[in-house]
């Protein structure tokens, strides 16, 4: 078979479905990404592209082409062989660890936000299923009412922001920090600033969580929080961003880039 007829059937077999689930992997730069975190999320930490940021009202755009649209498209390698089992959790056949995986993330931020998982525990198998299906179906009709049952569950007040942030490497903590490593950081956060009814801004919950690299609430000094490829203002309140912003699976996964 020649070379284009065989990369043809390779591609056929890879947009059909028939290639098996767990013989492939992507990475970047020899770095393999993890299947279970969301590729925006693995974009803004691996691309090197700059997050955008919101001009000021005076400010005028003198940003190139290039610079506006970032590194796209981002140029990923699918591989088939050598699955990376130190850093990679392995797939199964039937996706059931996929699965898994999603579900387990969407019960936790169910938890965190209402103090209990009944939420997602009380669905129906009918909406359960279809919740996942919309998932792997990119069918955002079908997932958004689904979802919203979850976001607004009927007698339960928010207690918590599921909030996850990412650090490529931390150079206070004595943790290996090779090409792609990356530091979770996770932590109780409240709606409210604690003691009072004010909204609880990302800057302060940032000043909570990681004061050494956020050690002020109003203004990045070190670094800047990404989210879906955009510089998140530090004023901007972590529920607004939670109804608004999350990712499939209910978390705000909140990426840092370190400044210049």
């Amino acid at each position: 078979m020649a070379n284009t007829e065989k990369a043809q059937s390779l591609q056929d077999a890879i947009w059909n479905g028939s290639l098996p689930l767990e013989i492939r992997w992507f990475s970047f730069e020899e770095i393999p990404l993890k299947w279970h975190y969301p590729l925006g999320l693995l974009y803004d930490l691996f691309s090197g592209a700059a997050p955008s940021q919101s001009p000021g009202p005076d400010s005028e755009d003198h940003s190139t082409p290039e610079a506006k649209h970032g590194h796209l498209p981002w140029r990923l390698t699918l591989h088939f062989t050598e699955w990376p089992d130190e850093q990679l959790v392995r797939l199964d056949g039937e996706g059931k660890v996929l699965h898994d995986a999603f579900i387990n993330s969407v019960k936790e931020a169910d938890f965190l936000r209402n103090g209990t998982a009944k939420g997602i525990m009380s669905l129906s198998l009918d909406d359960s299923t279809r919740l996942w299906t919309a998932v792997q179906d990119q069918n955002f009709d079908v997932f958004a009412p689904i979802y919203q049952k979850l976001l607004h569950a009927q007698g339960a007040p928010l207690r918590h922001i599921p909030l996850k942030v990412y650090l490529p490497s931390s150079p206070s903590v004595s943790l290996p920090t090779g090409a792609g490593h990356l530091r979770v950081v996770q932590s109780l956060v409240t709606p409210t600033v604690s003691g009072t009814r004010e909204p609880q801004t990302l800057g302060s919950a940032l000043y909570l969580l990681l004061p050494a690299l956020f050690p002020s609430r109003r203004t990045p000094i070190l670094a800047k929080p990404v989210l879906h490829g955009a510089v998140v203002p530090m004023g901007a309140s972590v529920e607004e961003l939670l109804r608004g912003a999350a990712y499939l699976d209910g978390w705000l996964h909140l990426g840092v880039v370190m400044m210049s």
